[in-house]
């Protein structure tokens, strides 16, 4: 039985977002207005401002958007503004220390936003590897952060990494 997976590419002209005063996303898709959008990057990893899925409250697509510079000024912003709320990850600048004790895995970083603690299971299921350098890094309570390349960090974060990895 095969499936047919309409894809829509949204054009400058098909859409306008803008915001409520209690912080939705609300706009025009293709002519119909919408009291409230979601906004999804189809690659999270991979393209960060391209690729944007675009649906109502129902989590039905609407279009896709394939680069948010597309969109007009106001739009894009908004978009924009989305995005980083919906994917937050705060950066790690150093990895104090990552100790196994009673079967837990415990970690103690630093990030851009301050000190954070994370605790795992198993490596392998919160480790994850986007790109060259890149870990992203969850824990057991789905807080997450990231290290864009872990060959930038100082040496004894390097070191500690190098022993679990």
């Amino acid at each position: 039985m095969a499936e047919h997976f309409d894809i829509r590419l949204l054009r400058q002209q098909d859409i306008i977002l803008s915001r409520n005063k209690g912080g939705v996303i609300q706009g025009t898709v293709n002519e119909k207005y919408y009291d409230e959008l979601i906004v999804y990057r189809c690659f999270p990893f991979q393209y960060d401002s391209s690729y944007i899925s675009i649906r109502n409250a129902e989590d039905e697509e609407l279009g896709i958007v394939r680069e948010i510079e597309e969109l007009d000024k106001e739009s894009a912003c908004v978009l924009k503004e989305e995005l980083e709320l919906r994917y937050f990850l705060p950066k790690v600048t150093r990895i104090d220390s990552v100790k196994n004790k009673s079967g837990l895995w415990l970690w103690e970083l630093q990030t851009n936003l301050g000190p954070t603690r994370m605790v795992m299971r198993n490596l392998h299921e919160h480790l994850l590897y986007p790109g060259e350098g890149w870990i992203i890094i969850t824990d057991m309570n789905g807080k997450r952060c990231e290290i864009k390349d872990w060959r930038m960090l100082d040496s004894h974060s390097q070191k500690q990494l190098q022993e679990i990895i």
